[in-house]
């Protein structure tokens, strides 16, 4: 007979050790990548495009009447599920004040499914990771997944129930209808 492993909490996950192991939950099973398998610091170009595509997220955040949501990056911990828990670490994340007032001064991590997730590709990752890793964004109920590739300068927005669709550097980014009013030319992420 087989046995069933039960699923991980994201207060086990949090229990691991530091060691320089990068670690997600999907569905409650742990996603490991030792530290010889994945990049230890960011390179600059992964750096760069982080701090423009949250620059231009936090204008427009600014721009928006109260209550706001938060423009938050540099692997963000999310727990985008439980029971079993999702719990990942985005580069960049826009949460809605809706979210953001269900956080207590003690939350370490967003509970809650933010209305944007971006993904800024690296080296080491694989396509599998990315496509789980979308795969459970959107089934968390994530409405706009944006994966940047440095290499080709492009960015493919993924939403639920519909095809990806890839822009260009010659091409306009926009976040409607669940960012008002973002419009950003792709090429000024790459600046």
């Amino acid at each position: 007979m087989a046995t069933v492993a039960t699923p991980m909490t994201t207060a086990e996950l949090l229990a691991l050790p530091d060691d320089g192991t990068e670690r997600w939950l999907i569905a409650g099973e742990l996603r490991e990548r030792p530290r010889e398998q994945r990049m230890t610091v960011r390179n600059r170009f992964h750096s760069r495009i982080l701090i423009c595509t949250g620059t231009e997220l936090e204008i427009w955040n600014r721009q928006q009447p109260p209550p706001r949501g938060q423009v938050l990056g540099g692997e963000a911990g999310v727990r985008l599920s439980a029971n079993p828990d999702t719990t990942v670490g985005i580069d960049i994340v826009y949460v809605s004040a809706e979210v953001l007032v269900r956080q207590t001064e003690e939350t370490t991590l967003i509970a809650g499914v933010p209305i944007l997730a971006v993904e800024i590709l690296s080296p080491s990752d694989t396509v599998e990771d990315i496509d789980e890793r979308v795969d459970a964004f959107l089934a968390a109920g994530v409405a706009l997944v944006w994966i940047i590739d440095p290499r080709d300068r492009t960015v493919t927005v993924y939403r639920p129930g519909a095809e990806p669709e890839l822009f260009n550097v010659r091409q306009e980014l926009c976040g409607e209808p669940h960012l008002p009013g973002f419009r950003v030319p792709v090429a000024r992420l790459f600046e």
